[in-house]
């Protein structure tokens, strides 16, 4: 019986889904981690970053285009075949934007770059970073929750295998990787106490990437992928 069992979970570890992702904003704390966390699965087998500048990092498994129009992204479509992730960490503040400019740079800009990716991979798992307090309905008082909502809508009729909304929390930025906002490092210290009396708020950022590739490989009961979501799928 020991060597059925033990020849079973071979036979399983064999058949789990190689990642090839496409990994979106490396060069900002959320796309970094997301990199970093693809870069050291062993069932990650090529990663593609799609950037403005270049994301600092090299491995033999990392592929880098560089490409500064995120709204004409065609030159670069026969490069997104053949993928079957995307973690999309691409995104902005709201601060100091009206909601015309909030949209194009995040629902307007997104649908873009999935609407083209969709013809060249459609057999992908998309994961989009959205924000936790996003509005599904479409229809609250906050401007950034409402377009952020209408983002995770639209993405959601596309024909990939799978569409997953991240909503993450507070994250403790991965130790050692350079992208850190300088907020985090300031609050740091507070992270102990947020995950013992509301752990649905806070999780580490290594999780959210974590999240992401057991999602790729595994799918999972919601594509609103919320903090508790996050916590389930990497314990």
């Amino acid at each position: 019986m020991r060597s059925r069992n033990l020849f079973v979970n071979f036979t399983a570890k064999l058949n789990v889904m190689k990642i090839r992702a496409i990994v979106t904003g490396a060069s900002g704390m959320v796309g970094e981690g997301v990199l970093w966390e693809c870069l050291n699965d062993p069932d990650v087998e090529q990663v593609l970053v799609v950037g403005r500048k270049p994301c600092g990092h090299t491995h033999p498994k990392l592929k880098e285009v560089l490409h500064a129009d995120f709204f004409h992204i065609e030159p670069i479509r026969e490069q997104l075949k053949g993928y079957n992730a995307c973690y999309f960490c691409l995104g902005v503040s709201s601060v100091g934007l009206k909601e015309p400019e909030f949209t194009r740079l995040t629902h307007t800009l997104t649908l873009h770059f999935a609407s083209v990716l969709v013809q060249q991979s459609p057999d992908l798992t998309f994961c989009y970073v959205s924000g936790a307090g996003t509005d599904s309905s479409e229809h609250g008082r906050s401007m950034w929750a409402r377009v952020k909502g209408k983002t995770e809508n639209d993405l959601m009729k596309l024909p990939f295998r799978q569409v997953f909304a991240f909503r993450p929390g507070a994250m403790k930025p991965t130790p050692g990787l350079r992208n850190t906002l300088k907020m985090y490092s300031y609050f740091g210290w507070l992270f102990p106490i947020f995950r013992t009396f509301f752990p649905n708020t806070v999780s580490t950022l290594a999780q959210v990437g974590q999240a992401m590739l057991k999602v790729s490989q595994s799918g999972y009961a919601s594509q609103i992928i919320e903090v508790k979501d996050v916590h389930a799928l990497t314990k």
